[in-house]
């Protein structure tokens, strides 16, 4: 219901401001036989976690057992020659109906999102020139990174998808994650940078991370210590991602279904009625961060 009335919304508005749309592209204006806010839903469906392949679900699985709820479905080479359709709405729903919102508590994390087997690097040829060579604490890979904001709520605040070697400490990608972020950031040792510290602490943001073994020893409150032994909250939002809504795998046949795979998989994780959370409540927040200050 929540995708049918945002899907309605999005439709009415690209009418109603057709200088969105590029003039240039011929598009055809014929209503489809499935609904793009069918196949928004489809593609939610597949990254609850019930199977690993989505033309093995879509042929075995909602063509066979959920005719009853899409009874205009199409073959499926034609539902994903149509899926750049569903790229944009997928995305601004993401962006203004399923982030949630910053209450102090932060922790912020990368995930590596491998296309092939590093190896196969150089066969790759639906990625290249475009994901990029990376290493991460578990060795080199070929790919991207997801980075990731949440609160303690479990709620994704803020994402980024960068090439393979961009370092999670760059300036401007810190900086357009951290827009509507306040309070404390909690982060690994491989947001360790004093430049990035004094960046964000003048945006209202103390960033809070674990110290080397060559490093001194920080003078940090018990609240703090406290919430940074927590981090691993954002490891358990990675984990589900990868496990449950299957946004990593190495069968991308191009690199618009590799973008619609991992939005609507973020789609699928906001819908999640319970996620990995610290279980505090708004005025123990409040409590907490006016604490640690």
């Amino acid at each position: 219901m929540k995708l049918d009335d945002f899907q309605q919304e999005f439709t009415q508005n690209m009418e109603n401001h057709p200088k969105l749309v590029d003039a240039k592209v011929k598009r055809r204006n014929r209503k489809g036989k499935l609904s793009d806010s069918e196949m928004m839903s489809i593609y939610l469906l597949f990254h609850f976690g019930q199977f690993a392949n989505f033309k093995h679900f879509y042929l075995q699985y909602v063509c066979k057992h959920l005719n009853d709820l899409f009874p205009d479905l199409v073959s499926y080479e034609r539902f994903t020659a149509r899926q750049e359709r569903v790229m944009l709405p997928l995305m601004l729903y993401l962006k203004y109906r399923g982030l949630g919102k910053s209450r102090g508590i932060n922790y912020i994390d990368s995930t590596l999102l491998r296309v092939c087997h590093i190896k196969r690097e150089k066969q790759n040829k639906v990625f290249k020139g475009v994901a990029e060579k990376g290493k991460s604490t578990m060795g080199w890979f070929f790919g991207f990174k997801l980075h990731l904001i949440i609160n303690d709520k479990g709620e994704l605040l803020s994402f980024y998808l960068t090439k393979g070697n961009v370092d999670d400490r760059n300036i401007e990608l810190m900086t357009a994650m951290t827009k509507e972020v306040f309070g404390k950031l909690f982060g690994d040792k491989g947001y360790i940078s004093k430049a990035l510290s004094e960046l964000l602490f003048q945006d209202g943001i103390q960033l809070i991370t674990k110290v080397r073994k060559n490093m001194k020893k920080q003078n940090l409150s018990d609240v703090d210590a406290i919430l940074l032994r927590k981090r691993a909250l954002v490891e358990s939002v990675n984990d589900e991602l990868k496990n449950i809504c299957k946004i990593e795998h190495t069968r991308h046949r191009s690199v618009k279904g590799f973008l619609v795979n991992i939005i609507a998989a973020l789609v699928a994780y906001c819908f999640f009625p319970k996620k990995p959370s610290l279980n505090i409540t708004p005025m123990e927040s409040n409590q907490l961060t006016l604490w640690a200050a």
